[in-house]
């Protein structure tokens, strides 16, 4: 009789059988490539009708285009932060201005018509186009002003945009390969590529080498299936109009004069009666009197006489001072900022002036793009009009990145540190401009605006701080005679800081306060004009007439040629 086989015997060994094929089979399927094929409307965003994906010389941005009677248009945000960042949009007033170096181009909404400086025109087809909530400026327009090449490709309805320029990298396809969403034989194929493809190099690594096909299609692939790889120049027919700048063969030294009335212009040959050097006087003549981008101003034509006889250029200050006047409305609305800078070159060109400053303080943040955009179109309007215009600026930190340092330094002629104020009314006692708030001022600016664009903004003034007995602070801006006599009153004598690179003393005067001053003479000047030199910049700017003494003139002579 033969003997049963017990179920348990033959059981287990099945289970282990299966389970060891199991095993096997995930093994072996982690190096089996998938082969699903993404939906090209899925990559690309886009499903039919006239939306379209934009593929940039990097990276893909999904429903940013579109594709309208046979023009291909692509989204506002994207054309300004990816190809020519001189377009500034108003919905309010439903249009989008392109600044060139020599002209201000209006594109209405909707339209084929355009305005220039000198005339109008149109094109066959619309050049913005408002849709659906967007804005999208025409790709065949922008090409006229910026160097940018593209194609279109259809279904999947997708534009190719290249506006980088110089040496590239690319590789040809040595054997048939698929082109994946992400590095990883299981990512979905986007598409084949076949031998002798030639595909531009965008990352390389030993396995994969992220890819963009010549189809549009950014992806990976194989790093074996790809020849080495190789640079090739490539290279754009285009030529932007210049932006020329007014640039003097000598150190500028210019002198801020404060004039509130007529009867400081009339004082201007008394008051420079001492002034050695200096060959530009920025009078504060004009200021934003209205929301409508009126100004006030206080323009001499003797006063600009006297300061030519005496050598000295005139450069006209503009500031936005006035508590009656919205800074954002004025500038934010392309009639009122046009009538600001129409009002200023009037007035430039009236009085015979070289130059204009603007000193626009306290912008708000969301002012930003509506700022450059004025000095862009005022320095179009001083280009034609052989104006020099400089722009007065805080020294650049994190909280005041919005003053756009680097986009003025391309428009105007010189950029102006306003290197004082450290310490302020309202402020805890201190200097009002040591040396290192100089250095990291002139610094910052050089990494956003050539040195031969710069000049170095110092004060002619100290404070005089006060702190009482309950810890309230109080200060007084005062000039250096004063300063030198209030210490001689208290018989105080100051004393070098090496920390701040001024005299400083400090004192308890008649009421119990505790005094403080760091004092601006002829040492600390000397220091602050050693950056300049240091530094190779443009020259230097003194803040303000009639709080120097005559003996400070010598000390910048031996610093400006």
């Amino acid at each position: 009789m033969k003997k049963k086989k017990s179920p348990v015997k033959v059981v287990v060994p099945l289970i282990l059988a299966v389970a060891a094929a199991g095993v096997g089979y995930k093994v072996v399927n982690r190096y089996i490539p998938s082969k699903e094929v993404m939906d090209g409307n899925e990559y690309f965003g886009t499903f039919g009708g006239e939306d379209a994906a934009v593929v940039l010389p990097d990276r893909l941005e999904q429903g940013k285009a579109l594709v309208k009677d046979g023009t291909a248009y692509v989204e506002y945000a994207t054309a300004k932060e990816n190809l020519n960042d001189h377009l500034y949009k108003s919905d309010e007033e439903q249009q989008v201005i392109l600044t060139t170096a020599v002209d201000i181009i209006k594109l209405p909404y909707d339209s084929n018509e355009y305005t220039t400086l000198t005339g109008n025109g149109s094109m066959p087809y619309q050049i913005v186009v408002s849709q659906d909530g967007n804005v999208y400026i025409a790709l065949d327009y922008l090409a006229q002003y910026t160097a940018l090449q593209y194609s279109v490709e259809q279904e999947p309805l997708h534009i190719i945009i290249n506006n980088q320029w110089g040496m590239k990298t690319f590789s040809d396809v040595i054997k048939e390969e698929s082109v994946r969403l992400d590095a990883d034989i299981k990512s979905p194929i986007l598409k084949k590529e076949a031998v002798g493809d030639k595909v531009t190099v965008l990352e390389q690594e030993e396995e994969w080498t992220k890819v963009l096909t010549a189809d549009g299609y950014i992806g990976y692939m194989k790093s074996k299936k790809l020849s080495d790889s190789y640079e090739e120049q490539v290279t754009s027919d285009f030529r932007a109009a210049e932006y020329t700048s007014i640039h003097k063969d000598y150190d500028m030294n210019l002198l801020w004069h404060q004039v509130t009335s007529q009867d400081s212009n009339d004082a201007l040959a008394a008051d420079i009666q001492d002034v050695k050097g200096v060959n530009v006087i920025s009078p504060t003549w004009f200021s934003i009197s209205s929301n409508d981008g009126d100004i006030s101003s206080l323009a001499s034509s003797d006063y600009v006489d006297t300061a030519h006889q005496n050598d000295m250029e005139v450069w006209g200050l503009m500031d936005n001072f006035s508590t009656d006047i919205d800074t954002d409305t004025v500038l934010g609305t392309t009639t009122s900022r046009e009538n600001l800078e129409g009002q200023l070159i009037t007035e430039a060109l009236n009085y015979q002036l070289d130059g204009i400053n603007i000193d626009i303080e306290s912008l708000p943040e969301e002012t930003s793009e509506s700022y450059v955009q004025f000095m862009r179109e005022l320095s179009v309007k001083c280009r034609n009009n052989n104006l020099v215009l400089s722009v007065d600026v805080p020294p650049p930190y994190s909280f005041n990145e919005h003053y756009s340092q680097k986009e003025l330094g391309e428009v105007v002629d010189y950029v102006i540190i306003m290197g004082y104020d450290e310490h302020y009314v309202g402020s805890d006692a201190g200097s009002v401009a040591s040396l290192s708030y100089e250095r990291d001022g002139i610094t910052g600016t050089l990494e956003n605006v050539p040195k031969e664009k710069i000049i170095s903004g110092i004060p002619f003034y100290t404070r005089l701080w006060k702190t009482n007995a309950s810890g309230e602070v109080s200060s007084e801006a005062i000039g250096m005679d004063k300063a030198d006599q209030i210490l001689s009153d208290y018989k105080v004598t100051a004393g070098w800081s090496s920390e701040t690179s001024q005299d400083y003393a400090e004192f308890t005067d008649e009421d119990g306060n505790f005094c403080q001053i760091w004092l601006e003479n002829e040492a600390s000047i000397e220091e602050k004009m050693k950056l300049v030199q240091e530094y190779g910049l443009a020259g230097v700017a003194e803040w303000k007439l009639g709080f120097e003494r005559s003996s400070i003139w010598d000390v910048i002579a031996k610093y400006v040629n």
